[in-house]
């Protein structure tokens, strides 16, 4: 694959709205995506493309460098994905290493885009791999021999295979950085560098990010050729156009919604609730399993009949249904008074559909209710919805088993408040004297609720609570300057391990904010000041850990940002790091759970103090 020669002034593609996506009825295969891929996708319940999709999928299959402003969340994966594939899929394995890399800035994220890649590329035989820091280097080392047609990594692990030569660019066709904006957050503009640097000069370049910085801009000038700019356009909503409506989100891991839905719904108590979601498979999952727990659900999606619609439809507006399962395309239109909750049931991509979502409710002078299931990570995108909407999204944790406990009491005293207020009791007064006269009429009374209230319990589950990755305990207390500014924790590892990999010295970036003197005898801007914990590592440099991979672990695992980390001292047998105290248990327990160069460690606190 080499690049097109056309050169282009042509202002940036910028990508459409509702009115624009209505014009394509055929979806991924209108704009060239491999049939076999626009078939499996159809089965996979994707109705039609996003805008981004629609506007960066063209100039990807054309063989065009991309520059795209996107935000988590819009369809980005598969708008660089489905071209990439479609363009390799015709060929045969290359013998010479990958045709595609794909560069994230987190693990978390490499094993989602590489789940997304194995989906779409599998009606083609495509293989795709995910390397990552903390996972076993010999693991992936015979799975890149093996061979695999797409490598989707993180820019530290990536460049470790690529020094080994056992990751090969030699056959190369393509490389995506996805979220770049975030991977330079991370301090990896280095590695990034020295990646594209040693990819082939010929290849195809993709550039993802939620903003477009100078630093962005930069990369772009100097790796991309001739790139088609395009941009996710945003509706501006009006201040206030939402303020009837009750937000909340509540923080949820993607293991637990539909657990988390249910109990929500169960202490919510709606009359009438629209839930949204993005595929038409995930609609019908839901459905089923809502159903199954006695709720009646009913599915809205593209692959139903116009007639089948509306069956559903004069369900749900004859209040038949409780709760209706909708994708984005099929709920257009809608127009229903009576509706009490709208649940998004994954975040929406961008500011204007939510509140095309939660518009559903709240009418006709009523309050509504907005319920958001949010991952951790998508605390970004809550964020950017909250100042595009002007209000207010609470965060909310999901109600323990406790709380659903407590809740189904009150609506049994409710319920035989309500009994006793309508009398015609006077047929149930021989039983209870009858029983009174064997217990203590306490006892009696306690024993009818407790048949009552049984009959609402069924053998519920904790759900593990979870945090935002941006709003970890104390995470306010700390300032996040630009890595840029000051020389960031990964530049300072980088320079110990050149000189040794031994350490990672306190005194150019320590806890207490020492700044460290730049040419011309300024100093570099201070931190805010943090207490400092040590923390003790088992392992140290006769099982060749570095600073790097203690930085990445800790960041990756316990959502700590490397501007948090302290000096790092690596000595034979074990490694020491200094992190705020605020967080020490968290850093803790997140590394206990984890392996760090393929090996779980021992970690505790220092005993040596800090």
């Amino acid at each position: 694959m080499t690049k097109t020669d056309a050169r282009s002034s042509a202002a940036p593609i910028r990508a459409g709205t509702e009115s624009d996506t209505a014009e394509a009825t055929n979806g991924f295969a209108t704009l060239g995506v491999d049939p076999r891929i626009a078939e499996a996708l159809s089965a996979l319940g994707y109705e039609e493309p996003t805008p981004v999709q629609r506007a960066a999928i063209p100039p990807l299959l054309a063989g065009r460098d991309v520059l795209a402003q996107a935000a988590t969340g819009t369809g980005k994966t598969a708008a660089f994905s489905l071209p990439l594939l479609t363009r390799i899929g015709a060929g045969h394995r290359n013998t010479n290493g990958p045709s595609v890399l794909m560069l994230t800035p987190t693990r978390e994220l490499a094993m989602q885009v590489a789940e997304a890649v194995h989906r779409y590329g599998k009606p083609l035989g495509l293989q795709a791999l995910a390397v990552y820091g903390g996972a076993s280097m010999e693991m992936q080392v015979r799975a890149l021999k093996r061979g695999v047609d797409v490598v989707i990594a993180t820019p530290g692990r990536a460049l470790d295979h690529i020094k080994r030569a056992t990751l090969k660019l030699g056959g190369l066709q393509a490389v995506v950085l996805d979220e770049a904006d975030e991977m330079l957050d991370m301090g990896f503009a280095d590695e990034l560098e020295a990646i594209l640097e040693a990819t082939p000069s010929t290849r195809q370049t993709a550039l993802f990010s939620a903003t477009l910085p100078s630093r962005i801009a930069s990369i772009a000038r100097t790796h991309l050729q001739d790139p088609v700019h395009v941009t996710v356009e945003r509706e501006v909503v009006a201040e206030g156009e939402v303020a009837r409506v009750r937000q909340v989100a509540y923080i949820v891991s993607r293991a637990h919604k539909m657990q988390a839905l249910a109990r929500v719904l169960d202490i919510e108590q709606p009359t009438s609730v629209i839930v949204f979601c993005r595929t038409r498979t995930e609609v019908d999952e839901l459905s089923e399993t809502m159903t199954a727990r006695g709720l009646r659900a009913e599915s809205l999606h593209g692959g139903l009949s116009q007639d089948q619609r509306d069956r559903v439809m004069q369900k749900f507006r004859a209040k038949k249904v409780d709760l209706l399962i909708a994708t984005d395309v099929a709920a257009r239109g809608l127009d229903v008074k009576h509706v009490s909750h709208v649940v998004n049931f994954d975040v929406p991509a961008d500011a204007e559909t939510y509140v095309h979502r939660i518009g559903r409710t709240g009418r006709a002078g009523r309050e509504g209710v907005a319920i958001t299931l949010a991952e951790p990570r998508e605390n970004r995108l809550l964020r950017n919805i909250e100042r595009q909407t002007s209000q207010k999204i609470e965060i909310a944790q999901v109600p323990t088993v406790a709380d659903l406990r407590a809740h189904r009491q009150e609506l049994v005293k409710a319920t035989l408040r309500e009994a006793v207020v309508e009398g015609g009791l006077e047929s149930y007064h021989g039983m209870v004297e009858s029983l009174a006269a064997e217990f203590d009429i306490m006892d009696v009374a306690a024993a009818a609720v407790k048949l009552v209230a049984a009959r609402g319990d069924g053998e519920e589950q904790e759900i593990p609570a979870v945090t935002p990755r941006a709003e970890r305990p104390g995470s306010e207390r700390f300032e996040r300057p630009s890595r840029f500014d000051r020389g960031g924790a990964r530049e300072e590892s980088r320079g110990s391990e050149s000189r040794g990999g031994e350490s990672r010295g306190g005194d150019a970036r320590g806890p207490r904010g020492e700044g460290k003197p730049e040419k011309g005898g300024k100093r570099a801007r201070k931190e805010a000041a943090w207490t400092a914990a040590k923390l003790w590592i088992g392992a140290g440099r006769k099982l060749k850990m570095r600073p790097g991979d203690l930085v990445g672990a800790i960041a990756n695992e316990a959502g700590l940002d490397s501007s948090h980390i302290g000096a790092i001292q690596i000595a034979d047998n074990f490694s020491t790091v200094e992190v705020p105290e605020a967080l020490a248990e968290e850093v803790i327990d997140a590394l206990k759970r984890t392996k760090i160069k393929g090996l779980k460690v021992q970690v505790r606190r220092d005993r040596m103090g800090r």
